[in-house]
């Protein structure tokens, strides 16, 4: 599913950001995508914590078969064992079964979740042993389809923004946040851009 708003957030940004223009152009006809339930894109997120998209996305497939239908019961009735084969440290074996048993409990509410402001989601989802903010930032963008997350901590986004906007030299959040204000309401599109152009294959959670 593509996002409602991205037809006019690509011509918005475009019309108000150089880069973005060239970037858009670029990839014209991609977008971004929602795929998945709420605890697969959690799961694949804690998955992808630190290591690279090609690297999260073995270890996902090795999951898959392994736990041929993953689901927050089927993940805590797997021996760990099984998990640590697939590629998974063991911090994230005890990631994973956490976050499998708050769905199981019900503590996190999903059916709430539309009406919550992206500040506010971000404070419930980090309860959650092993998601921290830019875990739930992946969430917004990718789960939640919110247009308006900038993930300053997001290694990929500080790279593209430090090629693009600022002659490959390290970049502040101070300066991420004032090159990102043009962006507004839009800064998970741009971010999604800029992480394409770092990898042409899309970023997907």
């Amino acid at each position: 599913m593509i996002p409602a708003y991205w037809e006019q957030a690509t011509q918005e940004l475009a019309g108000r950001d150089e880069m973005m223009h060239k970037l858009i152009q670029r990839f014209a006809g991609a977008a971004l995508r929602s795929h998945g339930d709420a605890f697969t894109t959690l799961a694949r997120s804690i998955i992808g914590q630190q290591i690279s998209i090609k690297a999260a996305e073995s270890v996902w497939q090795k999951l898959a078969t392994a736990v041929p239908a993953i689901t927050p019961a089927t993940v805590l009735g797997t021996d760990n064992s099984v998990l640590r084969a697939c590629g998974l440290s063991l911090r994230k074996v005890t990631y994973l079964q956490d976050l499998s048993r708050h769905f199981i409990s019900g503590t996190l509410n999903e059916t709430a979740w539309k009406e919550v402001d992206d500040e506010a989601l971000i404070a419930e989802l980090t309860q959650v042993k092993g998601i921290g903010r830019w875990t739930a930032e992946m969430f917004l963008i990718f789960h939640m389809l919110r247009p308006n997350v900038l993930p300053l901590d997001d290694l990929g986004l500080q790279r593209a923004i430090s090629l693009h906007y600022n002659a490959s030299q390290p970049v502040s959040r101070l300066k991420m946040r004032a090159i990102a204000k043009p962006w507004q309401p839009w800064c998970s599109v741009a971010t999604w851009y800029l992480w394409r152009s770092l990898d042409p294959l899309p970023v997907e959670y």
